[in-house]
């Protein structure tokens, strides 16, 4: 259990860095991006995050083959298929929450689960905030 909370705690700090990074990126490009019509800069800034949003998925999703496949500290249940698109799949219904159920993890496996999800709220909320600051920026 202590690999998988050790490894949960650098996942979510990657994870911070990575949107803090992105999302510092959108605020720095965006007011001197000439070429983008400012309400479109709006949506640039959703794709920004949204592509910040899908790498932390992918990022978890390889701990969680990592930690199955090469250090053994749990497994999948129910209707996992053994290939990376289940990884990413389970990976990004953890990170919504929208946990659907049809694949549960087991064993240390749990401890991640727990983080990614945590972790993918504060993020998701962290970018409707940015979202809500760039629509005051850019549609007046």
């Amino acid at each position: 259990m202590i690999p998988a909370f050790v490894l949960s705690v650098v996942l979510c700090g990657l994870s911070t860095l990575l949107h803090y990074e992105c999302l510092k990126l959108l605020n720095d490009f965006l007011p001197r991006a000439a070429m983008i019509e400012n309400r479109a800069k709006v949506l640039a800034a959703l794709g920004g995050a949204m592509i910040s949003h899908m790498s932390q998925i992918m990022l978890f999703a390889g701990a969680y083959f990592l930690l199955r496949d090469k250090f053994g500290l749990g497994g999948f249940g129910g209707q996992f298929k053994d290939a990376f698109s289940s990884f990413l799949y389970f990976s990004s219904e953890t990170y919504t929450t929208l946990g659907m159920g049809d694949i549960y993890p087991s064993g240390s496996l749990r401890m991640v689960t727990g983080t990614e999800a945590l972790t993918g709220l504060l993020m998701l909320s962290w970018t409707a905030s940015f979202t809500y600051l760039e629509m005051r920026r850019y549609w007046k």
